[in-house]
């Protein structure tokens, strides 16, 4: 039975999902937002986006037509699908441990399952019901690859369960310019660890490149707003972890592009005066008053190519659009 195969709920394997994040109410997570919102200025971690609306927000932002990312990605691997899946093979062999960070619902993903024919398929999600939901989707989709999912809030370190990768060498993908989230500093320490992780293996990573500042903000400040609802909703999530009383429209999204830094930033800014207060804390936000959530990065070709030699990755092969506004860079993790 190929690996596309559908096969009926009876006899179907099921996905195995390893839990590695603490409790949504944990202390450290309360404490960390705590401590986050009385900065000055105040930050949340984009990793608290990612509730279960949260993430279904973003699978509807990869749709928008400001969103150029998810479709120009797209087009690079329909164009170039036969090459890569050649190096990677080339690289690999046949057969390898397919590893997906922040694989939401596992779609980028699963269009590689044909070329590549992995064996087994590690999702790695930091919303943990969501990626449980996908995981049986795809399950029943492709019974023959075998399905691990891991909930894990890699930004803080990249490690999987014991086992997870044994038995096959391991392609990491991460594809989505979500690398872009990081500072490069601390996309060049989550690089070393992802060489370190899938030694002997390679990492596939989509890049999102330099290009003129109206094309990037729209791209986050959409025209139905499904940007701002992502971002608002932040707050909301923040307030069943925190126990605040955020009120969402006391806030208004803001999405800028900073060409120093070649970042763009997205922002919740207080539409008035407002207090926000929580079990032992308060923060008093004055009109205009932000709160900083996101960064994402902009690369050049070579600039990302020295960070992943500075992450001792070799022999990088990189595939572009005709735009040169998105790349794919695979290398060796020797």
């Amino acid at each position: 039975m190929g690996p596309s195969s559908p096969q009926t709920a009876v006899n179907l394997p099921q996905p195995r999902i390893f839990q590695t994040l603490p409790t949504a109410d944990s202390a450290d997570a309360r404490a960390e937002l705590a401590s986050s919102l009385l900065r000055r200025p105040a930050a949340v971690a984009p990793k608290f986006f990612y509730d279960h609306l949260g993430s279904a927000l973003f699978v509807a932002i990869t749709e928008l037509h400001e969103y150029y990312p998810t479709r120009t990605e797209a087009a690079i691997f329909a164009a170039h699908e036969g090459a890569i899946a050649a190096a990677v093979t080339a690289r690999l062999g046949p057969r390898c441990t397919l590893v997906d960070l922040g694989a939401g619902d596992g779609a980028k993903a699963a269009r590689l399952f044909a070329p590549l024919q992995p064996a087994r398929y590690v999702a790695v999600d930091i919303s943990v019901d969501f990626l449980r939901e996908a995981l049986r989707s795809l399950q029943l989709r492709f019974p023959a690859i075998e399905m691990v999912g891991v909930g894990l809030d890699f930004s803080t370190r990249l490690a999987l369960p014991a086992g997870v990768l044994d038995g096959h060498p391991a392609l990491l993908f991460y594809p989505g310019s979500s690398i872009g989230n990081f500072g490069p500093e601390a996309a060049l320490q989550l690089l070393r660890q992802a060489r370190e992780l899938v030694a002997g293996g390679a990492v596939l990573i989509g890049v999102d490149l330099v290009k003129p500042a109206p094309v990037l903000e729209a791209a986050y400040d959409d025209a139905l707003g499904v940007t701002a609802a992502f971002n608002r909703n932040l707050l909301r999530h923040v307030n069943r972890l925190l126990g605040s009383d955020f009120d969402v429209a006391d806030w208004r999204h803001v999405a800028c592009f900073d060409a120093a830094a070649s970042r763009i930033e997205m922002h919740l800014e207080a539409r008035r005066d407002v207090g926000v207060h929580w079990p032992d804390g308060e923060r008093r936000f004055d009109a205009g008053e932000r709160i900083h959530t996101e960064n994402s990065y902009k690369w050049t070709c070579a600039g990302f190519e020295a960070l992943l030699h500075d992450a001792g990755f070799r022999g990088v092969q990189t595939w572009t659009d005709e735009q040169e506004w998105f790349a794919v860079m695979l290398a060796a993790a020797s």
